[in-house]
Order: C-alpha cells, then sequence, then structure tokens
C-alpha cells in the first residue's frame, strides 16, 4: 500500500504526519512505525503522528515514538500537528485537539504555534535534581557547562536506573546562561538526545520559576539545540502550576510517498 507521509519539525524536533482520517494506516504495527522513523531505512524521524477524526474535537493526534511504541504527549509534535491541521483548512486561528493526556487548545499565527499544557499540580523537589509530569515524565537537573555534558550517557543511567527502569523517563539537563535556560533532553522511547523536547522545555521552565531562576515570574525563555521556545505559566502558592502554554516555531520539511 502506498501512504502520503508529511514530515515537519518543531525546533529541530522532527515528526512523520499521516493523515489518517481514513484509518488506513495501521497503527499497531510497532515494527513498521519503527521502520519508518528509522533514519536509514525508512524516513528517519523522532516519533511518527496520525491525524485522526474525534467527536467534539477538531482532531485528535496519536503519537509513537521513535521505537515504535505509542508514546504519552508530545509538546513540538502537538505544535507540528496543529500547523498540519491548519494547512490542511481543519482550523483557523484556533485548535482544539485531544492527545494522549487529554484535551489541549491551540493558538496559530504565521511561523508561530502555541498550545496549552496540562496543568501541574504536583512536582517532586530532590536535593540535586526534580521530577514531574507535563503531559510525559522529565527528570529535571541543573547542572554547570551544559554545552559539554554528555547528555547520551548521563541521561541513559537516569533512564535506566532502578527507579526509572520500568516506565521510563525523559532526562533534561539545565543552565541559566544569561537571562534563557539552556535546556538538553535525553528522550525515551528515542533512546538518545533529540534537538529539543516540549514537554521538556515545559518541565524546565516550570522547575526554574520554583527555583527563582525563570526569564520573569510567569515566563520563561528557553534555548535548546534545535532554536528557541517560550514558556508562560501561572504559579501558585503551593507551587501548582495552571494556564501553561508552549511556543514556538512549527515548520514544513518535505511531503513524500512510500510502499508499506
Amino acid at each position: 500500500m502506498k501512504i502520503i507521509f508529511y514530515k515537519y519539525h518543531g525546533t529541530g524536533n522532527d515528526f512523520i504526519i499521516i493523515d489518517n482520517r481514513n484509518l488506513l494506516f495501521n497503527c499497531s504495527d510497532v515494527n513498521l512505525v519503527a521502520k519508518l522513523c528509522d533514519r536509514h531505512f525508512g524516513i528517519g524521524a523522532d516519533g511518527l503522528m496520525l491525524l485522526q477524526q474525534k467527536a467534539g474535537f477538531d482532531f485528535e493526534m496519536i503519537y509513537f515514538n521513535s521505537n515504535g511504541k505509542q508514546g504519552s504527549m508530545c509538546g513540538n509534535g502537538g505544535r507540528c500537528i496543529v500547523e498540519f491541521a491548519h494547512t490542511l483548512g481543519l482550523v483557523g486561528g484556533t485548535a482544539k485537539f485531544m492527545a494522549a493526556d487529554g484535551c489541549h487548545e491551540a493558538i496559530i499565527k504565521p511561523g508561530i504555534i502555541s498550545i496549552k499544557m496540562s496543568d501541574v499540580c504536583e512536582i517532586e523537589l530532590n536535593s540535586d535534581y526534580s521530577f514531574l509530569n507535563t503531559g510525559s515524565p522529565h527528570y529535571v537537573k541543573f547542572i554547570d557547562n551544559v554545552n559539554n555534558y554528555n547528555v547520551a550517557e548521563e541521561g541513559k543511567k537516569v533512564r535506566y536506573n532502578n527507579r526509572f527502569i520500568s516506565e521510563g523517563t525523559n532526562v533534561n539537563f539545565i543552565e541559566k546562561i544569561n537571562n534563557n535556560l539552556f535546556v538538553r533532553t535525553y528522550e525515551r522511547g528515542v533512546e538518545g538526545e533529540t534537538n529539543s523536547c516540549g514537554t521538556g522545555v515545559t518541565a524546565a521552565a516550570l522547575v526554574a520559576a520554583i527555583k527563582d531562576v525563570s526569564t520573569a515570574k510567569d515566563y520563561c525563555s528557553i534555548n535548546t539545540l534545535g532554536g528557541n521556545l517560550n514558556v508562560m505559566f501561572q504559579k501558585h502558592a503551593d507551587n501548582s502550576f495552571t494556564d501553561i502554554w508552549l511556543e514556538g516555531p512549527a515548520a514544513f520539511v518535505f511531503k513524500g510517498e512510500i510502499i508499506i
């Protein structure tokens, strides 16, 4: 069968997107999804997304990690699929879509997509790291000289330690440089470092706000290997967060066809 696919990226975090409103793509085939995401034998991507119909919503986002397994929420992927839906004419200046962690809203501006992330009610604060769920689980640690840090090696140690080996976690190493946070992320499912991670950037911004090192009390500017993102939020006295928005570019790369 021949399928049409679209390639998008959000600050270097790249995705295959398939319009699956006709439900022709067999999303239960883990090996097929992994093969399509393979950078040597397939199209190549950090993940694959299906755009499907969902009653009461503009669309539903079904996300798969590059290992072929269905994943949790992907922030950069969410921004990219909103841009794709806009290109298809499914949404205008705003959107409402369903993802693995529930309903999300989006605002579409030329070249910039903002999506509302899930509220965060609980953050585990430890002496040398924090742990929270922003739609996906994230371990967050402040370090020095993040630019030269071996994220792949050190992130793997955390992801496969006794606590996280079963369910896995994304691992974020962050440093405040000038007035921005620099965030580097090891992603579970990819099992390596990615150029950017939307839920990871969100997690880093919230932890930075608790530690009073965010750009402002309700805003944090983030630098990643793949580009710049912004996170807006409302922080409460109990260290919970609401009205969280992830903002940044979402870019079309190319369209193609492949026989599966």
